[in-house]
């Protein structure tokens, strides 16, 4: 499927692409994917490789998402799919996002067949899940825009690695969001994410500005991100930057990967992010995995 000129940018000297539809901004060399290896530049032009093709279709009660205040106790109709923009080393569903050459095959769908199934399940939304569903940005638009016709929310579950384009897309078809903020040390995302930390802060800021629906799930993971310092400093951010009332969840890292030394995630430190976090004044504390 031919990605659409406003996502991405020719060379006038090359046969080179510059896509533009996540904050990794690929330049792509003719017959090369950028890297979520979903995209190719074929004879100087973006395809989308996996247009319509998933790797998982669930209905899922929306908390798994994880999703607590927004329609809260009914199901939401799950699509993962291959590939992502990120690179992380601890990567929880590696099979679909970074080996997915290994282990997955994937499912053909249409977007009308997608928004069918939905309702047929008594769904109230659609998620876009269990991979970084910016990089199917096409498809995931045409399919949510299907879905909110026939009222329909749509979730994304994302990274939050938009380009200034695709946040601006997203936000026109996306009801609500579960971003993963991994760590607010910018050296956590270069080494074990590929990724650059601002960009994820700035799309944070940018959803709840525009009136979203958010919240945020920070994975903690023993001696990497679990220290007392930065767990208060991920607090004083959704307060001060977002406001209380966005829900915040901690989740357990477990051993996955190319992180399998580490040890789960110690509970207590779960019990005492939940306690930073109230006393920061953040309303609603979740714990995952536990």
């Amino acid at each position: 499927m031919l990605v659409t000129n406003d996502l991405y940018k020719k060379s006038s000297k090359t046969r080179k692409v510059r896509c533009e539809i996540c904050a990794n901004y690929c330049k792509i060399a003719d017959g090369y994917f950028g890297v979520c290896r979903q995209h190719k530049n074929i004879n100087g032009e973006l395809f989308d490789e996996s247009y319509g093709l998933v790797s998982s279709l669930s209905p899922d009660p929306i908390e798994k998402k994880p999703l607590h205040h927004f329609l809260p106790r009914t199901f939401t109709y799950s699509i993962g799919g291959f590939g992502c923009n990120m690179t992380c080393l601890h990567c929880q569903n590696y099979m679909i996002s970074q080996e997915y050459d290994k282990y997955s095959r994937g499912i053909k769908i249409t977007p009308e067949a997608i928004v069918e199934n939905a309702l047929n399940y008594n769904c109230k939304s659609i998620a876009w899940t269990y991979n970084e569903p910016t990089i199917h940005l096409p498809f995931n638009k045409k399919t949510s825009l299907l879905a909110r016709q026939k009222n329909l929310k749509v979730i994304y579950v994302s990274n939050g690695y938009f380009s200034d384009k695709s946040i601006v897309e997203v936000l026109g078809f996306v009801d609500a969001f579960n971003i993963d903020l991994k760590s607010m040390s910018s050296d956590f995302y270069k080494k074990v994410c590929g990724a650059d930390l601002d960009v994820i802060l700035d799309n944070l800021k940018r959803i709840h500005t525009e009136g979203k629906h958010l919240e945020i799930t920070n994975l903690i993971i023993n001696d990497y991100n679990d220290s007392i310092d930065e767990i208060s400093e991920l607090c004083d951010f959704v307060v001060n930057e977002l406001g209380p009332e966005v829900p915040l969840h901690f989740s357990r890292a477990f051993p996955y990967y190319k992180m399998n030394d580490i040890s789960p995630t110690k509970p207590e430190i779960l019990y005492k992010a939940r306690e930073i976090a109230i006393k920061k004044g953040i309303k609603n504390v979740h714990l995952g995995n536990i």
